[in-house]
């Protein structure tokens, strides 16, 4: 018997609309894209002439049809909106950063438990090539006890962007919210929260108004993490450096779905997620003795993979995937963060 298709609305499409969540939506058998929300636009249409577009929010919590809701508005205003759907009875998938405090978060999956319903945080990169390779080295002890992980997330962009709010001042703004979201969800889903924290973060673009640069250092027991980003990298260092007792794993390049959601290329299609061998990571180690090195193939990354999961959990009960528990612990450790970097002190939990 066929399934049901999950209709999804839209509450914007700005960036993370066109490029990421329409396309994967559009692209999963069991979604339909019912509606997408313009206030100023519909060209919206051109790439999706069966979708309705409307002007106003309220038209997606008032109509009954539509299921699930994706909240990919401005950071300052997930809380309102995430509250509003569920109060309108719809599962929710919130944009990352979840909100801009733990404080909101815990109102959220409070009131998605009293409502029954499904919230979760596009996090997006847990489905990164890069990332998977990396945990299924750490999975499989190939460089023994780690001992350091380094991780960068670097872009050039020595410029302002002209009219976006992610330039201007205001709550949940700045690079740490924006990148270090899915960096940090990358981290705590693989060691837990660490033990102490020292971050650093700053603007470093002329004229720039909101944060463009981190450096944070994390400390668990009996190793350390490196988490940088910086918008003003105009020569590619590695993503990944990870240090253990038997050797090193080293992996430069980014993540090809981005690029290629922006090129129009359809999600889950044949070579979907593979990347360029110039960009597999290099192993050097010893395995039970034996010296070993060489390249290791990035396994392909999987955008789908999420909404495949949220198709699982509506319509077959399935567990989820990235729990909103999981991404409010993200947010604690961006408050944290800016904690240590306003003291210029350790934060030590």
């Amino acid at each position: 018997m066929a399934t049901v298709p999950i209709v999804t609305a839209l509450l914007s499409y700005g960036m993370s609309g066109e490029v990421f969540h329409a396309p994967l939506i559009a692209a999963h058998p069991q979604f339909q894209l019912h509606t997408i929300v313009q206030r100023n636009s519909t060209h919206a249409t051109q790439r999706y002439p069966q979708v309705r577009v409307v002007d106003r929010v309220e038209k997606v919590f008032q109509d009954d049809a539509i299921e699930l809701i994706v909240v990919n508005t401005p950071n300052d205003t997930h809380t309102d909106f995430v509250t509003r759907a569920l109060e309108a009875g719809k599962h929710v998938i919130v944009e990352k950063p979840f909100t801009v405090t733990a404080a909101e978060a815990d109102q959220l999956i409070a009131l998605a438990k009293k409502k029954n319903k499904i919230l979760t945080v596009f996090q997006n990169r847990r489905w990164d090539g890069g990332f998977l390779t990396v945990k299924k080295i750490l999975d499989n002890n190939l460089i023994g006890k780690m001992v350091e992980l380094e991780v960068h997330y670097d872009r050039f962009r020595n410029y302002i962007q002209p009219a976006t709010w992610k330039e201007e001042t205001g709550r949940g703004t700045g690079i740490l919210y924006n990148l270090g979201s899915h960096m940090l969800d990358q981290i705590i889903l693989l060691f837990g929260f660490p033990r102490e924290i020292d971050a650093r973060i700053g603007i470093q673009r002329p004229g720039g108004k909101v944060d463009d640069y981190y450096d944070i250092r994390l400390q668990y027991n009996g190793f350390h993490i490196i988490v940088k980003s910086s918008y003003l990298v105009r020569e590619q260092g590695p993503q990944y450096i990870l240090h253990g007792t038997e050797g090193s794993f080293v992996k430069y390049g980014i993540d090809p779905q981005e690029q290629a959601l922006k090129e129009g290329k359809t999600p889950g299609t044949s070579g979907w997620g593979t990347e360029d061998k110039q960009y597999w990571g290099k192993l050097n180690t010893s395995i039970q003795g034996i010296h070993v090195e060489g390249v290791i193939e990035t396994l392909p990354g999987d955008y789908l993979a999420f909404y495949q999961n949220i198709y699982e959990v509506i319509r077959q009960n399935k567990p989820l995937a990235v729990k909103p528990e999981e991404s409010r612990e993200v947010i604690r450790l961006i408050e944290l963060c800016y904690e240590s970097n306003r003291t210029r002190q350790t934060v030590k939990l």
